[in-house]
């Protein structure tokens, strides 16, 4: 499976590149992501969709520093649940242990190595997003995001003893030397900061001791539930992909990493299938799109992979028991006699099945 980033890792991404004149919706969306879930923090994406929306942002606003710039937004909160339990460390120490050991719960193509030698420690950082692409961008926020940690911990003026990075150096160093000082290297054979060793053992200003313990157990919560199943991982695509017009289930295959037959064997060993999954999700992304007043039902009909209008109206009366019209106008007035469906169940009044010749077979 290929693996997976929250979109955390993109927060203040829509504010930084309209402020470099980008169009973020379109990028996005060009990416193969949905500009909505951005919102959506907690939500995962392909590493490989990230990294390619900072290639191309980097690309069409000339910053070579994009990263970087996104970098500086960062903060303990876009790590999730593992911020709140390392800002109650005790040291700088132990928290980066913390994010060495946790990595995965916040960015699974992250891999961090934390090593101490003669006085000086070394944090080495590298991505595998699964398939040869340029890393160069997503590598400078994650080493950048890296840096403004530290430096919550170690003050605002702190610098690393020295920053190397496995990629050539940009034309303009003005953005990695206000934020790394002048020690810079580059073509190196890792990308990282070297720091003293006593920087790691700086206390925590932070930290609460009688807050520790609960933060623990949060992490343990955290840990316990960390593996994602496959299930999860497809339905997140098939909700990626929705909208786009480019749901299927080799499109989900492929930014797993694997065929469709691996696909549909896995999912059948957790007991479900990729039409229920895919089903359960449009009947969801219908019933929210029809209670928003200004979308059209051209539109939503198109979005949800449906080859016409009217295809879309006898689907969507036979899984809620109303046209999409009578639907809004329900939602519109408040009414409660339309009552949407528990989630991956039909309403009563559903009749079962629905002829596959309404949708568009391109997108299903």
């Amino acid at each position: 499976m290929k693996p997976l980033a929250r979109y955390a890792a993109l927060n203040d991404y829509v504010a930084l590149g309209q402020s470099l004149g980008l169009d973020p919706a379109r990028l996005v969306r060009e990416a193969g992501m949905d500009p909505a879930s951005l919102s959506m923090q907690d939500r995962w994406v392909p590493a490989s969709a990230v990294t390619e929306l900072l290639e191309r942002s980097a690309a069409e606003s000339g910053r070579e520093d994009f990263g970087l710039l996104l970098a500086e937004r960062r903060r303990l909160s876009n790590l999730g649940p593992l911020g709140l339990v390392i800002r109650e460390e005790p040291d700088v120490r132990s928290a980066l242990e913390l994010m060495v050991r946790h990595q995965h719960t916040y960015n699974e193509s992250l891999y961090i190595r934390l090593t101490e030698r003669n006085g000086f420690a070394s944090v080495r950082l590298h991505l595998d997003v699964g398939e040869r692409r340029s890393t160069r961008q997503a590598t400078e926020l994650a080493i950048g995001a890296m840096h403004g940690i530290l430096r919550g911990f170690l003050g605002p003026n702190w610098q690393p003893a020295e920053t190397t990075f496995a990629h050539p150096a940009p034309h303009d160093r003005t953005t990695h030397r206000r934020l790394f000082g002048l020690q810079l290297k580059f073509d190196h054979e890792f990308t990282g900061m070297t720091l003293y060793t006593t920087d790691l053992d700086t206390a925590n200003p932070m930290s609460d001791p009688l807050l520790r313990p609960y933060a623990q157990q949060l992490l343990d919560s955290v840990s316990a539930t960390a593996e994602t199943a496959v299930r999860d991982r497809v339905q997140e695509l098939v909700e990626l992909l929705l909208p786009t017009g480019r749901c299927s289930v080799d499109q989900v295959a492929r930014s797993l990493g694997v065929d469709r037959r691996t696909v549909h064997r896995r999912l059948a060993d957790e007991g479900c299938t990729y039409s229920e999954i895919l089903e359960n999700t449009r009947v969801d992304l219908a019933r929210r799109a029809v209670e928003n007043q200004r979308r059209p039902f051209t539109e939503i009909a198109d979005m949800l992979g449906f080859s016409s209008p009217a295809s879309f109206t006898r689907w969507f009366r036979s899984r809620h028991g109303s046209s999409p019209s009578q639907w809004r106008a329900a939602a519109a007035a408040g009414a409660d006699s339309v009552s949407a469906p528990a989630p991956g169940r039909r309403s009563r009044s559903a009749t079962p099945g629905h002829d596959s010749r309404d949708r568009n077979p391109k997108r299903d």
